[in-house]
């Protein structure tokens, strides 16, 4: 899964899709273009910057971000459209212009998100998150850090079901970064057949976080190797997708990974 932001602010990539502050379509196709000749398979697209402190935006400011580029995407090239949106608005109008999968870092807790994701039949992503992109790493704190994120994903399961949502149209994430101190992350990794053992399909988040600049004292530009060991490591342990900026170098990894396991199966 590519990261494709199309904000002003993301921690990592905003800002790079934007001219005279209006979304560069063009720049957007060639951008596309190049994920998928890079071994992307989906492409998530974010309209709110969800780092540590960001501030939220308006609906209607997420949607004239977002919902050209998934028109622009659908209509031009052959790849899943993921969408990063906890608003029901966004949800609605994304799976009408060709969206593919509703990814939220909220599990659907906002108000009608629920309810709008059901209707539009698409895939759904639960990612768990303590406090909200304002808050999240003023001082979180768990009881036991594994336990309650699977219960949290659990819980929001058990709401989707109720929903009228399939289970064969629910993936989990853990939310690496998101409310946790590097201590969580850490025993959430590896912990992490912990929670793929729940029976959903696990993404995982952890390119170029702050908990690799924590871990390893590097700053942005310096975090790929962090960022690629940690997807290995995940993938050791079943997850089953990785949302990076890195397509390239963690396409590599994938089929280092895939082919090692294609040939211990074979022994």
């Amino acid at each position: 899964m590519a990261i494709l932001n199309v904000t002003p602010d993301s921690f990592s990539d905003g800002g790079l899709l934007f001219k005279s502050s209006k979304i560069d379509e063009a720049l957007v196709s060639r951008r596309v273009e190049e994920l998928v000749a890079d071994g992307a398979e989906i492409i998530d697209i974010g309209g709110e910057s969800t780092r540590p402190g960001a501030a939220s935006v308006s609906v209607q400011e997420e949607l004239d971000r977002v919902i050209p580029v998934v028109e622009c995407i659908a209509n031009n090239c052959d790849v899943a459209i993921s969408v990063d949106t906890s608003s029901p608005q966004v949800m609605t109008a994304a799976a009408a212009s060709g969206a593919h999968l509703i990814n939220d870092v909220r599990a659907l807790t906002r108000g009608g998100a629920l309810s709008a994701a059901a209707q539009t039949g698409l895939p759904v992503c639960l990612m768990h998150m303590q406090g909200t992109p304002e808050t999240m790493q003023d001082s979180p704190g768990y009881s036991n850090v594994v336990t309650d994120v699977s219960d949290f994903l659990q819980q929001r399961v058990v709401s989707c079901l109720d929903a009228g949502i399939s289970s064969s149209k629910i993936w989990l994430d853990p939310g690496f970064g998101f409310g946790k101190t590097l201590e969580h992350n850490l025993a959430l990794l590896r912990h992490l057949p912990e929670l793929v053992s729940l029976g959903f399909p696990v993404l995982v988040g952890f390119s170029r976080k702050s908990m690799i600049g924590k871990l390893l004292g590097r700053e942005l530009p310096e975090r790929l190797p962090g960022s690629l060991a940690l997807a290995l490591m995940a993938l050791e342990r079943g997850a089953k997708i990785l949302r990076v900026h890195d397509i390239s170098e963690t396409r590599d990894v994938i089929d280092t990974f895939m082919a090692v396991k294609i040939a211990s199966n074979q022994q």
